[in-house]
C-alpha cells in the first residue's frame, strides 16, 4: 500500500489560544485559526490540527489524559484508499468522510485516517557542510549561520510515538494490514515502522507500556538540518519553553533531536537528517538504554563569551 506518511495529527485541547501560540512559536504557519481551532502547517502543508476538547466532531479520546484524537496518513492515490478500505472493513468499521478520506481504528484503539496526500513539493536546499575532501560544499561566500533569520520553519511532519499495551499486536496491525515494515527495534520495547511510500527510517515508533499509560509519547517535524534544530530550539527556550531531552543525535535513525514539553500531554521534538532505508536494509535489534538511544547528548546553556572572571565551576562569566 502506498502510504506516504503522516499528514495531520488532530488534538482536542482546552486552551486553544495557548496551544496556538505554542505551535506558532515552534515554527508552524497558522491557517484559518479561530477561537475554536484551526491548522498549523509545515512548509509542505502537513499539519497539526487543533479543536476544542468539547467539539462533537472529534473522535472520542482514548482516555488517560491523551489529547490526540486522530492521526491522518497521506497516501499516493485513490486506489490506496480503496485498498485500505477493503482490508480494514474485514473486521472493523471504516467511515468514508465528506472530504473523501476514510477513518477507522488500529488494534490499539487509536483513531487513524487516510487521505490522498495534499502535501506540497518543497524545493529548498538543506544544510550542507564545508568538509575537506568532500565534493559537496557550501558556495563561496555563503554564510552557514544567520542570527537575524526570521522564524525557522519545519519542513514536514516526521513521526509519532505511541505508548501501546501490546506492542506485538500493534506491530502486526501496521505490518500485516497496512504494509509497514520494521526498520529497527528496541528489544523488549517495540519497533520503528516505515510505510511503503517513504524511505524515512520511521513514521511510527511503538513503545510497550501499561494500559493506563496508553497515549502519545511525542511527535515531531523534520527541519532543514542540525543548525536549524539548534537555533530554533535555542530560540524556543528563550521564549520560555522547557526542554525535556537534548539536543543530541539518535543511533537508530541517526536523526538529530531536541525534545520539549508541550501543552498536548506529550512531548514535541525538533528533528533533522534522518536515515533513509530501502528494502535492502536489514533491521537491527538493540537493547534499550542510554547508550543505544543516543550517540551523544549535549546540554543547553545560556550564551556566553570568554572573560577574565570565572565562576566557581570554572565557567566564564
Amino acid at each position: 500500500m502506498k502510504i506516504i506518511g503522516l499528514e495531520t495529527i488532530v488534538f482536542g485541547v482546552e486552551d486553544i489560544a495557548a496551544c496556538s501560540i505554542f505551535l506558532t512559536d515552534y515554527g508552524l504557519f497558522p491557517v484559518d485559526v479561530t477561537e475554536t481551532g484551526g491548522r498549523f502547517e509545515a512548509l509542505d502543508g502537513t499539519a497539526v490540527v487543533l479543536a476544542h476538547a468539547s467539539d462533537d466532531s472529534l473522535p472520542a479520546s482514548i482516555g488517560n489524559g491523551c489529547m490526540m484524537r486522530k492521526t491522518v496518513m497521506g497516501v499516493a492515490d485513490v486506489e490506496t484508499i480503496q485498498a485500505i478500505t477493503e482490508e480494514l472493513s474485514k473486521d472493523r468499521e471504516v467511515k468514508t468522510l465528506a472530504d473523501g478520506s476514510i477513518e477507522s481504528t488500529d488494534d490499539s484503539g487509536f483513531v487513524i485516517g487516510f487521505q490522498v496526500t495534499k502535501r506540497k513539493t518543497i524545493n529548498l536546499a538543506g544544510e550542507i557542510s564545508n568538509v575537506p575532501g568532500s565534493p559537496f560544499q557550501r558556495p563561496v561566500n555563503h554564510r552557514a549561520v544567520d542570527v537575524d533569520a526570521e522564524q525557522i520553519r519545519p519542513r514536514t511532519l516526521s513521526h509519532i510515538v505511541y505508548f501501546v499495551p501490546d506492542p506485538v499486536k500493534a506491530e502486526a496491525f501496521y505490518v500485516e494490514r497496512l504494509g509497514f515494515r520494521c526498520t529497527d527495534r528496541f528489544e523488549g520495547v517495540g519497533p520503528f515502522l516505515q510505510p511503503a511510500g517513504t524511505l524515512d527510517h520511521h513514521t511510527h515508533f511503538l513503545i510497550g507500556a501499561p494500559p493506563f499509560m496508553q497515549g502519545v509519547e511525542h511527535f515531531t517535524f523534520h527541519f532543514g538540518g542540525p543548525t536549524e534544530v539548534m537555533q530554533n530550539g535555542s530560540r524556543f527556550i528563550e521564549k520560555g519553553y522547557q526542554a525535556f531531552w537534548g539536543p543530541g543525535r539518535h543511533i537508530l535513525g541517526s536523526n538529530w533531536f531536541w525534545y520539549f514539553n508541550s501543552p498536548f500531554a506529550c512531548h514535541i521534538e525538533m528533528d533533522a537528517d534522518m536515515d533513509l532505508h530501502d528494502k535492502n536494509w536489514e533491521p537491527r535489534v538493540s537493547p534499550m538504554g542510554a547508550d543505544a538511544s543516543q550517540a551523544f547528548l549535549l546540554r543547553y546553556r545560556n550564551k556566553w563569551s570568554p572573560g577574565k572572571d570565572t565562576t566557581e565551576n570554572g565557567d566564564y562569566e
